[in-house]
């Protein structure tokens, strides 16, 4: 009687130790099997898609706002190298086959001219990216033999206008589509509360240096009198709206 009891608690003893051991085994396949469900019964998450959508599993992607049309590489993209007129301010990459030196990117000075080696100054301003090309390579057959020359307008800073004084948005506006004073001002977000609608005015600057003041009556004008004044905006004018 009293031998048989502790052999019988021994083997209850032994036989939770030996399940114990088979259920400690077995967690891995069954954390795996689970891992497995988890990942086949998930939905797809399109890339891009928002946070959100990827903790709900949801498979749709998140919207991507297009890219502004009038930028600074929109408006290069668009240049051809036979019409467009350089300006000032414009920056031009300049390059010369096989002779490094005497390529580089260089910017239309305000009178027109620019500076390369072997050259010195060269007008660029009026001219097409090909018609100075034409003109480099002409001056370079003096110094160097059959001369490969290329024009690459880097940058357009002369095709634009700048807004100042009482207007929602101030800022230089580019000019690469026919623009009137009202659509200017239409542009650059509208008056503020204390503008002086009666008294807008453009500063242009002529071919001899001389500023001249074009008056602008935003009232006369809304009602459709002297609509002459309404002009076109040209490069490097100043629309004052105090």
């Amino acid at each position: 009687m009293y031998s048989q009891g502790p052999s019988g608690e021994r083997r209850a003893v032994l036989k939770a130790i030996v399940l114990m051991v088979v259920l400690v085994a077995a967690l891995p396949f069954v954390y795996a099997q689970e891992s497995t469900d988890s990942t086949t019964n998930a939905k797809p998450v399109l890339p891009g898609a928002s946070d959100a959508a990827k903790d709900s599993g949801n498979s749709v992607a998140k919207a991507t706002p297009l890219p502004p049309t009038d930028t600074p590489a929109s408006r290069v993209a668009g240049i051809r190298a036979d019409n467009y007129i350089i300006g000032i301010d414009d920056v031009l990459a300049i390059n010369v086959w096989k002779e490094n030196e005497l390529s580089r990117a260089v910017s239309v000075r305000p009178d027109g001219m620019i500076t390369l080696p072997l050259i010195g100054e060269i007008k660029a301003v009026g001219l097409t990216p090909v018609q100075l090309q034409d003109q480099i390579v002409t001056a370079l057959q003096k110094v160097i033999s059959d001369p490969q020359v290329t024009v690459i307008v880097t940058a357009v800073n002369s095709m634009s206008y700048n807004i100042v004084g009482q207007v929602a948005k101030p800022g230089y506006y580019s000019l690469t589509r026919p623009m009137t004073v009202l659509d200017g001002i239409a542009l650059c977000g509208g008056f503020r509360d204390f503008a002086k609608q009666k008294k807008i005015y453009v500063l242009r600057t002529g071919p001899d240096g001389n500023q001249e003041r074009l008056k602008f009556n935003y009232k006369q004008v809304i009602k459709g009198k002297n609509m002459a004044q309404n002009i076109q905006l040209q490069p490097h004018d100043t629309l004052v709206v105090p």
